[in-house]
């Protein structure tokens, strides 16, 4: 079943939740069941339950493929913790689901959780604290646009344009007499600047929703962008707040493993599990995810752009997020990014679990540590699986630094410095690139879209082949010959009729003679 779609903003775990039971409780089959001699009508038994979920979830964009049968059993023992269901006997709460033939039914109760109130005063707060991050840009503004007044009044509309052309030309004499920016002044365009192209991105009319402006620390952007390795990756002045030496070792050793740099270390059998299981501890137990708590909702409203027509768009978004992270943080999910990446598309790793591929056991082992709400969320195993696993596959590009985002910020600190902002409506950010990004089709026009694509790829293929000059003229026939034999449908588009392929040579039709049957002629001798 495809995913309708969870539009961006608050409790978006929430909104996911009510959409699968929504389409778990319409799409589930129902029939008789015999149970211990008992008939049960409207009923239907775990196993078909996961059976059926699992397919949903698979299928579900906002899930993915990388959805396993545990984490469906999983989910189904939480509908039952709920009440979504219930089992043959009425009973829920603390009852159990397992993958077997127990009975369960649909409750009369609706499944679906309200959402939560936000407090007056809290919303109320959110919107003060934004309105003081605009105000405080709004001040950098002031910096090169003088208010145009005379001996303390406001002057009249046509004074005042009168006015404003002599601050122009006089600005336009002194274009070079830099004004001073404070350190924060600097940050706040840092960080303004950051939250448009978020907005921008995201496609969503304000952020309000999604992530307080007062969470984004201009400081750890500046850092993160400025103190990297030659592979990317934050280095930290406070060696304190590094990894451990003895985690770094050890994922150094599973990373390169077998050609560990460190061959001092000890092999036995089972010694990479013994390994992993370190690294692993470390990171499960460390205080908060990387991802930070207060950026749960600004990271799961991202998962519903991890779609294949939305691929450049989630990672534009996420490369733009994990700036906004601790320094130290987004160390550890770069190193913890790299490693189980490398492990999991290395062949020669010994398995690292008697059940589990290595790809689902790096996933299943550190999505909690990476994304998990501070209060816990029904669907959080799942949606942290989907960000994690993406995250794998897109690692390089998502914790990459955006040298656009550093262009942008210092184009916008110079003019600035030098007064180029003329107009009030030309706003500070009025020269920041638009981005038109994909409008979400159904799967049937991506499909259909997908087919087009390569057809009209192929077309431009075969008119390459008619227009390359520089091709040999029996070169061009037979490579035209094999096309019509891979592509008989194109070509033929192409050429319809036998004439106007043979126009493309320049030949003309010709008619073959039929062959005539000569008898050798006998000669006589001429003698007598």
């Amino acid at each position: 079943m495809e995913s309708r779609g969870v539009p961006p903003g608050p409790y978006r775990a929430t909104k996911l939740w009510n959409e699968v039971t929504t389409s778990f409780r319409a799409g589930m089959p129902l029939r008789k069941h015999r149970q211990h001699f008992k008939k049960y009508g409207s009923c239907f038994t775990a196993g078909e339950a996961v059976d059926w979920l699992y397919d949903l979830l698979r299928n579900n964009s906002n899930f993915g493929p990388e959805v396993t049968r545990q984490q469906t059993i999983q989910l189904l023992r939480k509908f039952l913790k709920n009440h979504v269901i219930e089992d043959i006997k009425g009973r829920w709460g603390s009852e159990n689901v397992d993958d077997n033939n127990q009975l369960f039914r649909f409750p009369a109760t609706s499944p679906l959780k309200t959402l939560p109130r936000r407090h007056p005063e809290l919303r109320k707060n959110n919107i003060e604290n934004f309105s003081k991050d605009k105000d405080s840009i709004f001040k950098l503004r002031n910096l090169s646009r003088r208010t145009p007044k005379k001996h303390g009044l406001y002057l009249s509309q046509e004074n005042a344009e009168k006015t404003k052309h002599e601050i122009i030309k006089e600005d336009q004499e002194n274009a070079f007499d830099n004004r001073e920016l404070s350190q924060e002044d600097v940050e706040e365009v840092w960080r303004y600047v950051t939250l448009i192209y978020l907005q921008t991105i995201l496609g969503v009319p304000s952020l309000e929703e999604v992530i307080n402006p007062k969470q984004v620390i201009p400081q750890y952007i500046m850092y993160n962008m400025a103190n990297t390795s030659k592979h990317g990756v934050v280095i930290l002045q406070n060696k304190s707040d590094d990894l451990p030496h003895w985690v770094l070792s050890a994922m150094k050793c599973l990373a390169n493993w077998p050609r560990s740099n460190d061959m001092n270390n000890p092999t036995y059998i089972g010694f990479e599990r013994d390994v992993f299981r370190t690294i692993a501890d470390y990171f499960l137990n460390l205080p908060e995810p990387l991802l930070t708590f207060e950026y749960y909702e600004l990271f799961v409203n991202i998962l519903g752009l991890l779609q294949p027509h939305l691929e450049r768009v989630a990672i534009d978004a996420l490369q733009l997020c994990c700036l906004l992270l601790p320094p130290p943080n987004r160390r550890k999910l770069q190193l913890l990014m790299r490693m189980i990446s490398r492990i999991s598309q290395n062949v020669d790793m010994p398995k690292l679990h008697d059940a589990m591929g290595t790809r689902s056991l790096m996933i299943h082992t550190f999505s909690r540590c990476v994304l998990c709400c501070a209060e816990e969320v029904d669907l959080d195993e799942l949606l942290a699986a989907r960000l994690v696993s993406f995250l794998m596959d897109h690692h390089q590009e998502v914790l990459q630094v955006p040298s656009y985002l550093q262009t942008a910020v210092e184009k916008h600190l110079d003019y600035l410095k030098k007064g180029h902002i003329e107009n009030p409506g030309d706003g500070l950010f009025a020269p920041l690139p638009t981005y038109s990004y994909c409008k979400q089709i159904s799967a049937q026009e991506f499909d259909e879209q997908k087919v087009s694509t390569s057809q009209a790829a192929i077309a431009e293929l075969l008119e390459n082949i008619i227009k390359n000059k520089s091709l040999p003229l029996k070169e061009k026939r037979k490579k035209l010959k094999q096309f019509q034999k891979e592509y008989p449908l194109i070509y033929q588009q192409k050429f319809p009729t036998t004439e106007s392929e043979a126009a493309l040579f320049g030949d003309k039709p010709t008619i073959k003679q039929p062959m005539l049957i000569l008898k050798k002629p006998k000669f006589r001798s001429l003698r007598y």
